[in-house]
């Protein structure tokens, strides 16, 4: 497929094929993790593919899928987006705002109508995609990974049937524009009357209504029933009201405006990186400047004071003290400020960027000294214009405890326990 095609791929595309092949796959494997918060507790099915030979197609499929990502009205990257589209609008009198969660959404898209809409997707919109999209091919692969997700488990292995291929890289844009496509041509043409705001975030929806002025219940019922009628898929929708939690926002209509603070789930054990972590000092950094940032978007200054002193308690409850915290607030800080004022969102270009690329380790190699090192030996001798140090965590006791992958005892057999199962009497 790729060698028939490959005048429509471009040189980067090549190059990452051509690397990928050449490594060793694993199998998929699948495994369970218990959802200890449920009663009485249950699984969550998991297929991992990473290392595997579908890994490397779907995560091609997932690259050439975000390039048609925009075209699908729905789609909202994340609450942030939210919180920028809806923080200046004026809202009517009568407006109500609403939720939806799909039920099992990767397993309710149905193999063959998941395809078939991506088919019609790409048909549908054919001038608005770039010329040089590489249509047949993307629809083999698709079609390939959705149809040849094998995976085993101990010495068993499996085909899935239907569904979204579990555990593939492609799953969630997948799942954006399947069903996108349908709110494209049915959900926002059908409701653009009484639909003020409509995003969606994979499986998660969020919407302001407008009741109309007569047979306000029969259409809402309309509504429901027609967001209930793609497929298998179906969502509980929550009620129209003034206030609701998406995501991580929680959203509150008041005087015509929409406001926003940080939502934070009560079972949520902030178990941050501890002090005495091998993680490399930048993860730390990065956790505090991240959530700095998130809480300083989602919140009005007074909300903002009180998440941002709860969120110091918690890392001062792991361990941490006032002395290391306080700089890295303060320079978070100064960063957001400074930015507030920057327009220029340049990138630099990654072809003139040397990328060094390390497992950190505590009593190693500092990135002063691998900068040193740089520019006192490499640097003449480079054509690059900048240097880039990629520091990664060692394994841990997690990766090790934690395996994917079991091996059973040599008398334990899956094969037999699964037919000792099924003749079972049943009481």
């Amino acid at each position: 497929m790729l060698s028939q095609h490959s005048k429509y791929l471009s040189k980067p595309e090549l190059t990452y094929f051509q690397r990928s092949l050449k490594e060793f796959h694993r199998l998929p494997i699948f495994y369970g993790l218990p959802k200890v918060h449920k009663e009485p507790i249950s699984l969550r099915p998991v297929v991992s593919t990473s290392g595997s030979l579908l890994a490397v197609f779907s995560t091609w499929i997932d690259f050439k899928m975000k390039e048609l990502l925009p075209l699908i009205q729905s789609h909202v990257k994340n609450s942030l987006n939210v919180i920028e589209d809806l923080k200046n609008i004026v809202l009517p009198k009568n407006a109500l705002i609403f939720t939806a969660d799909a039920v099992s959404m990767y397993t309710n898209i149905k193999t063959d109508i998941g395809i078939s809409t991506i088919k019609d997707f790409l048909s549908t919109n054919l001038n608005k995609i770039p010329e040089n999209f590489p249509h047949e091919l993307f629809l083999q692969i698709l079609e390939c990974i959705m149809t040849h997700n094998v995976f085993s488990f101990s010495d068993t292995y499996w085909l899935q049937l239907t569904g979204t291929a579990m555990g593939t890289p492609s799953a969630c844009s997948y799942a954006t524009i399947t069903f996108g496509h349908f709110e494209n041509s049915i959900i926002l043409e059908n409701f653009k009357h009484e639909l003020l705001y409509y995003k969606r975030y994979i499986d998660d929806i969020i919407g302001i209504w407008l009741p109309p002025s007569t047979n306000a219940r029969s259409s809402w019922n309309n509504f429901k029933h027609t967001l209930n009628s793609w497929g298998d898929l179906q969502w509980k929708i929550e009620e129209p009201s003034s206030s609701t939690t998406f995501l991580d926002l929680e959203i509150q209509l008041t005087n015509n405006r929409v406001s926003f603070k940080t939502y934070q789930k009560e079972m949520n054990l902030y178990l941050y990186i501890p002090p005495f972590s091998a993680h490399p000092p930048s993860c730390f950094k990065g956790l505090i400047a991240g959530e700095i940032r998130r809480y300083w978007m989602q919140n009005n200054p007074e909300h903002f004071q009180k998440t941002l002193t709860q969120f110091i308690n918690r890392l001062l409850d792991r361990g941490h003290s006032l002395t290391n915290i306080i700089p890295i607030l303060m320079e978070t800080a100064e960063s957001i400020d400074k930015q507030r004022h920057i327009t220029n969102n340049s990138k630099p270009n990654n072809e003139d960027t040397l990328f060094i690329h390390r497992v950190f380790h505590p009593y190693g190699l500092s990135r002063q000294d691998i900068r040193r090192l740089y520019s006192e030996i490499l640097e003449p001798h480079l054509q690059f214009n900048r240097m880039t140090i990629a520091m990664s965590r060692p394994t841990n006791l997690r990766d090790l405890l934690t395996k994917a992958s079991l091996t059973l005892p040599q008398d334990i057999n899956i094969q037999r326990m699964i037919q000792e199962h099924n003749t079972e009497p049943r009481p």
